[in-house]
């Protein structure tokens, strides 16, 4: 029997699972780590602490399994979006932390970017737009903003071929990870745009020019690395991707119109296509299977259960201690009060924009809201308007794509969420579609075990679509729609009528502490 190793090197920390090469899985393991946030809308990581996550966990993972070693046949490695990538010197160490995803510090540069280049002539070659959320906006900044460290840059990697350079000594970058860098890959032609490296002021040579499918192996294990592991020196590591990209994989989603929303401490949603109109408000990669002729383009909040546990930690301290020492989950306590409330809270309405916004609405000036508040409101509501949110957020996203484009009633919903009956139903009659859940939770972590088995020939694509198994689908209520179509009506006219009010209290901000956001330090 053949294994396989699955690494997803999440925001909040990484993981890796053991499979055998009929989908069973044998063993996994979690290390946990943070985010830092040295001023509001700044958001770094140092990729030393992914690397020795993906380290300790394939190690305790395969220990866990209790296999022999040389019967691993593969490994792949997935990750969050790296933004910036690892900016890293002539010897391969890194220049600083790497800016991930969360960033939105590089609004000027941003701009800076539609003054020299314009939306249109990024949008044509890239089919990506302008936004911080970008890596090349963050490279950019860098650049701008710390001539120093940009003097010492010879390349960036993303979290995933960063890790796999650790392990293998090889550089690489997959489809996915260059694509989703945004204004310096020509989507069309699959290949870096020397146009808009050139016109950007990006350098060719800090791109890897070795550009590869997800499932590829792009080496093997070092002495070194194989020693720290326990495994064979030579074992296969293949590129992996953006880990939204291969969570979809994981949910089964090979072929045009499957879509999928994937909700974790951000909320992605997004459809499989072969090309075309994109939806010039969402992001646009290469698909981690068949790159060469499918895309994945999506759209997302930059908070979703990021704002259930900040209201958690707000408001729910106690029962979260109680949960802590062997009580009921808080979470499944919020739940239980807020089914009790009508759909819409009776009349809350919260904008879940609390770290800016990515697509559809591209704004790093949008801030958190919670309206109509009166003395009735109880927690229990404030809390289904939190969920209620979020479910506004997806659906918008889903607006934003090609009308022209055929999605099938069912929506994957995968994350956090589906641990929520009462979520999933208000996702369902928000939104209109059916929803199912997978009955496991290693998204991302299956879909590189799959890559692994695709590229080292243990597997195919067609011989593990059996591997998902789904829980019953939540129908949306016919009612509970028409409830909701009225709310999110409002829901969108309500960000429309605020976003003077969030451009201006930005401004304020910047100038009472001096010309820097410095909200939540």
């Amino acid at each position: 029997m053949n294994y396989l190793i699955g690494t997803d090197i999440g925001t909040s920390g990484t993981k890796s699972i053991v499979m055998d090469t009929n989908g069973a899985l044998l063993a996994s393991s979690l290390a946990e780590y943070g985010v830092t946030t040295p001023r509001a809308l700044w958001a770094e990581q140092w990729p030393e602490v992914w690397v020795e996550a993906v380290k300790s966990t394939i190690r305790d993972a395969v220990k866990k399994a209790g296999i022999p070693p040389e019967s691993v046949g593969g490994i792949c490695v997935s990750g969050l979006y790296g933004g910036s990538g690892v900016p890293l010197d002539d010897e391969m160490r890194p220049v600083r932390p790497c800016m991930i995803w969360m960033d939105r510090r590089a609004d000027d540069v941003s701009r800076m970017v539609e003054a020299r280049v314009g939306f249109d002539r990024l949008y044509r070659i890239t089919r990506n737009g302008l936004d911080p959320y970008y890596g090349y906006t963050k490279i950019l900044w860098i650049k701008e903003h710390e001539p120093e460290n940009w003097a010492r840059i010879r390349c960036f990697l993303p979290p995933n071929a960063y890790a796999i350079y650790r392990m293998t000594g090889e550089i690489a970058i997959d489809y996915s990870s260059a694509g989703n860098l945004g204004g310096i890959f020509d989507m069309e032609r699959r290949c870096w745009s020397g146009e808009l490296m050139e016109a950007l002021g990006i350098p060719r040579a800090m791109m890897p020019d070795r550009v590869v499918d997800s499932s590829a192996v792009v080496g093997g294990l070092t002495l070194e690395c194989a020693a720290e592991l326990g495994l064979p020196a030579g074992t296969p590591v293949c590129a992996g991707g953006v880990d939204c990209t291969v969570a979809t994989l994981g949910l089964g989603v090979t072929r045009p119109g499957q879509h999928v929303a994937v909700i974790g401490t951000s909320m992605t949603w997004g459809f499989v296509h072969g090309g075309g109109e994109t939806g010039r408000e969402l992001i646009t990669m290469p698909y981690v299977k068949d790159a060469a002729d499918l895309l994945f383009t999506f759209g997302g909040a930059a908070t979703a259960g990021a704002l259930t546990r900040w209201f958690r930690g707000a408001f729910a301290e106690l029962e979260y201690r109680e949960e802590l020492q062997g009580g009921k989950n808080a979470y499944a306590r919020l739940d239980e009060a807020a089914a009790e409330i009508p759909p819409g809270s009776e009349g809350l309405l919260v904008l879940p924009y609390f770290m800016g916004e990515r697509a559809p609405i591209w704004d790093v000036n949008a801030r958190g809201v919670v309206f109509g508040l009166d003395l009735h409101h109880t927690r229990a509501h404030l809390f289904r308007a939190f969920l209620e949110a979020v479910a506004f957020s997806l659906r918008h996203s889903m607006e934003a794509a090609p009308q022209g484009g055929v999605l099938d009633e069912r929506l994957v919903l995968a994350g956090g969420v589906a641990k929520s009956p009462l979520w999933r139903q208000i996702i369902a009659d928000v939104t209109g579609f059916q929803v199912v859940c997978p009955k496991n939770d290693v998204e991302a972590n299956l879909g590189d075990v799959v890559l692994a088995g695709v590229g080292t020939g243990l597997l195919d694509y067609a011989g593990v679509e059996t591997w998902n198994v789904f829980d019953e689908p939540v129908l949306p209520d016919a009612g509970r729609r028409k409830v909701y179509e009225r709310y999110y009506r409002e829901y969108l006219e309500l960000y429309r009528s605020l976003k003077p009010n969030m451009e201006r209290m930005a401004t304020v901000v910047k100038e009472l502490n001096g010309g820097g956001d410095e909200r939540g330090r």
